[in-house]
């Protein structure tokens, strides 16, 4: 099918990015509170600096691509993107300015107060971390939302004209955003100030899984909710008459990005990865056995649950685009 794509990777890097982003920092604030600011052994505590750490990141550079895609860094259009603050309205784009604007600045400075050492703060870092842990927690839902809500906004386009597009890419964004929390515990391991150092290896391993059965857990059931949210997100359109009903075929088996959608998202990016975790947690949460992983499959899952977020987000775009608009 030969479409011109008029948002191409850059959008859709942008859309991950921006998920991935606003997951980590919701799970980091909600770990945060939850373990009354780096209580149960201090394992709250890292995991929570962990999500700290992977939020900004993600969503700077997200937005420098969506910038790029905007032609802003064209010869001649080098402030091209401060237009997007000359326009105050209710427009999405407009609110999605100021709430990106606010969220780096929040998840920065929530970064900031997880530094060892970090002057200017002094005795007040804790109490400032709780506040912004309390700020951001709504921040990066609302962020995640939106990422949804500006594809949603446009009724022309058939595919993404369904109001279950935002919960999709909310519950997205947070599973997305407890794997990039896993991979990054995984690769860069750093034991909490009031664990004793372990003799050996595996025991040090052992101990360190048992923390990341919060998340992992926590994952399972987001993954769980991902799917049904999808299922409800292709019985709307399949239960809803014209272009709508129409446009869901792209993806259904037989269309043009089915092998991709299930495949790549459905089956690679949840049933895997679900599989796998559930192996892990089922003796913890019925036998109470030790919740030990290997290291491998602490990296391999979460990298698979990224590219089913990614493509994720490629096939809703994509398939936006090719199957639209109507009624211009």
């Amino acid at each position: 099918m030969n479409v011109e794509l008029l948002w191409g990777l850059p959008v859709i890097s942008y859309l991950f990015l921006a998920g991935v982003g606003a997951g980590a920092l919701t799970v980091s604030a909600s770990v945060l509170l939850r373990g009354g600011g780096g209580g149960f052994a201090g394992q709250h505590y890292n995991i929570a600096r962990y999500g700290a750490f992977a939020a900004p990141l993600p969503l700077m550079v997200g937005c420098g691509l969506l910038i790029l895609e905007l032609g802003s860094f064209e010869a001649g259009h080098w402030f091209k993107w401060i237009n997007l603050y000359k326009t105050i309205n209710l427009s999405p784009m407009s609110i999605g300015t100021w709430l990106l604007t606010v969220f780096i600045g929040v998840s920065v400075l929530y970064a900031y107060t997880f530094l060892p050492n970090t002057p200017g703060l002094g005795k007040g870092k804790g109490g400032l971390r709780t506040l912004l842990a309390w700020i951001s927690v709504p921040l990066g839902v609302a962020t995640a939302v939106y990422t949804g809500v500006l594809l949603g906004a446009m009724p022309a386009r058939p595919f993404w004209n369904s109001p279950v597009l935002a919960m999709l890419f909310l519950v997205s964004s947070l599973s997305t955003g407890v794997a990039i929390i896993l991979l990054i515990k995984a690769l860069f391991p750093v034991k909490g100030k009031d664990e004793p150092r372990a003799p050996m290896v595996s025991e040090y391993f052992k101990k360190r899984d048992e923390s990341a059965y919060i998340l992992t857990a926590s994952d399972l059931m987001l993954i769980g909710f991902e799917i049904l949210v999808i299922f409800l997100f292709i019985m709307y359109a399949h239960l809803t008459v014209g272009a709508v009903k129409e446009s869901i075929t792209v993806i259904l088996f037989g269309g043009t990005l089915s092998v991709m959608f299930w495949f790549g998202v459905v089956v690679v990016g949840l049933l895997i990865p679900a599989l796998i975790e559930l192996y892990y947690v089922i003796p913890k949460l019925l036998n109470h056995q030790p919740f030990a992983v290997p290291v491998g499959v602490e990296i391999i899952v979460p990298i698979a649950i990224l590219i089913g977020g990614f493509l994720l987000r490629y096939v809703i775009v994509v398939a936006g685009q090719i199957t639209g608009p109507i009624g211009l």
